[in-house]
């Protein structure tokens, strides 16, 4: 069975690149704040063009909490990742990022009991030992 991909790869690999051109001149917590807003406005407009906002009432305190706690470790992310950009190669930068795969597949395996297969674990390693390949800096 094939997954879903969680965002196409052009514009994954697009919002590198653009981001490494645009914190040239600027601070990269700044940027990472720009590019925030921008991301707020076009998700507001997409949410109520398709009208899929939800009654703030409706959302359980667990969800709050752990969607906060996400929020909090995303912007984390990006203040990391944009400062890495900062000061390094996109083509280095981007392959250390993707190693949160690997800690996604550890951390689902230990702390919400999800089981992969050998063959996965197998691809969990070749990810791994990819980008630290690609990240190496002769």
């Amino acid at each position: 069975m094939r997954p879903p991909l969680a965002r196409p790869p052009p514009f994954a690999a697009l919002t590198a690149i653009f981001a490494k051109v645009g914190i040239e001149n600027i601070n990269s917590d700044f940027a990472t704040f720009i590019r925030t807003v921008i991301i707020l406005v076009v998700l507001a407009a997409i949410l109520a063009a398709s009208g899929q906002f939800q009654p703030l009432g409706s959302i359980s305190g667990k969800t709050w909490l752990f969607l906060g706690l996400s929020g909090l470790a995303t912007g984390a992310s990006w203040l990391c990742y944009f400062r890495a950009l900062k000061l390094g190669n996109a083509a280095q930068v981007a392959p250390i990022d993707k190693l949160s795969v690997v800690l996604v597949a550890v951390f689902g395996a230990v702390f919400l009991g999800e089981r992969l297969s050998g063959a996965n674990w197998l691809g969990v390693a070749l990810i791994a030992a990819g980008a630290v390949l690609v990240a190496y800096r002769v």
